[in-house]
């Protein structure tokens, strides 16, 4: 059985102008990133690069429609690597620019056990939480489809990954709670996941107990606290993409998708809804397997974190849920405009569209399981 893979080289700088230095960025590059992060990080620079903002063709996260635009705008030149700078719209457009043979985004999907790398790809993160520097998967909100659904693939993996912390400082609190709650969640559906194996349950113990210490500083001493562990968030969203990109993430996100799809709710915040929902559907109906070991896991990681602030709960997921909610409220699905008309549609959606991602559950989730979550965060 196989045990990890790591696809990428992983490179961590302090500042972007260390990496374009040691990468001797050209004008073969192609950057593909926001306008809000070239203008104050990269314009000063005065690269010979290609670049492209990915809001001038969508806001929000990626459609098929946004990304075949960018991948009609990118064939205009001739470019030999791509860099991806941004947040996980970003990331997962670049990882579908660097596929050859000039299809559309629907032959890509219809094609994906012969797609092939055209270009290489740097993946450099500037949020803590997709990990989707070091997966060889792009979620795209397939619009005809009415869901979102992995294009997946060998060729899609980066060639370098890339750690920079100087991006994170600049990061709105919003964007860092919900981008590091999704890391926490990769971390914990890969480390139930039926696939995990010593070496990725290593990485989704460290990304863990990472998050959950910073968490428990924050909830001492307030949102500016993130801002000394930046590194440390940081690293522990690329340890739990390395571990879910081996073992799979699960049912958390995979109810997310309906919902994220519909009402356009951002990817962290929408698997957040589900989280902790999911955990206790877990422990319900099977107690005293590795869900057991998670629980105790999470009360020890946390009273050992020391925070200050009090937190209610008699177990472990009773704290996380506590600590989380200092970190950042969760909505009701009510507040995105779901209906209880949506309920039996999203579980339907998730049943049918979701397979890929439903075969990790920690234990099978029936129809009826996944109905009675969502009507629970109605």
């Amino acid at each position: 059985m196989k045990q990890l893979y790591i696809g990428p080289e992983i490179h961590q700088f302090d500042t972007f102008k260390d990496f374009a230095e040691e990468f001797t960025l050209c004008a073969s590059d192609l950057i593909l990133t926001n306008e809000y992060i070239y203008k104050p990080f990269i314009e000063k620079l005065e690269l010979p690069c290609g670049r492209i903002y990915q809001e001038k063709f969508g806001l929000g996260e990626p459609t098929d429609t946004m990304t075949q635009a960018i991948l009609d705008e990118a064939a205009k030149g001739n470019y030999d690597r791509v860099i991806a700078i941004g947040g996980g719209t970003v990331i997962d457009i670049a990882k579908v620019l660097v596929l050859g043979g000039g299809a559309t985004v629907d032959e890509l999907y219809g094609n994906m056990v012969g797609l092939t790398k055209a270009r290489r790809l740097i993946i450099i993160p500037t949020t803590c939480g997709t990990g989707s520097e070091v997966t060889n998967i792009s979620i795209l909100n397939r619009t005809r489809l009415g869901t979102k659904q992995g294009l997946v693939s060998p060729a899609m993996f980066a060639d370098h990954a890339v750690l920079i912390p100087e991006f994170l400082q600049s990061l709105p609190y919003s964007v860092f709670a919900t981008s590091s709650i999704d890391a926490l969640i990769h971390a914990v559906e890969s480390y139930l996941s039926p696939s995990a194996t010593p070496y990725t349950e290593m990485y989704s113990l460290q990304a863990m107990q990472d998050i959950l210490r910073g968490y428990c500083q924050i909830a001492e001493r307030g949102q500016h606290a993130r801002f000394q562990s930046s590194a440390e968030y940081l690293r522990a969203s690329n340890y739990a993409g390395i571990a879910f990109s081996n073992s799979g993430c699960a049912a958390v996100h995979a109810m997310s998708y309906a919902l994220g799809g519909k009402y356009h709710v951002a990817h962290g915040e929408s698997n957040y809804q589900f989280f902790t929902d999911v955990l206790r559907k877990y422990q319900e109906k099977k107690p005293d397997g590795k869900i057991r070991t998670l629980d105790h896991f999470l009360q020890n990681t946390i009273a050992a974190a020391g925070s200050g602030a009090e937190l209610e709960g008699d177990t472990g997921i009773d704290l996380l849920e506590c600590l989380l909610s200092r970190v950042l409220e969760r909505k009701r699905m009510a507040d995105y405009g779901v209906t209880r008309e949506d309920i039996p549609v999203f579980a339907q959606s998730t049943i049918d569209n979701q397979q890929r991602l439903l075969k990790n559950n920690y234990v099978p989730l029936t129809l009826e399981d996944i109905t009675a979550i969502y009507q629970a965060r109605l």
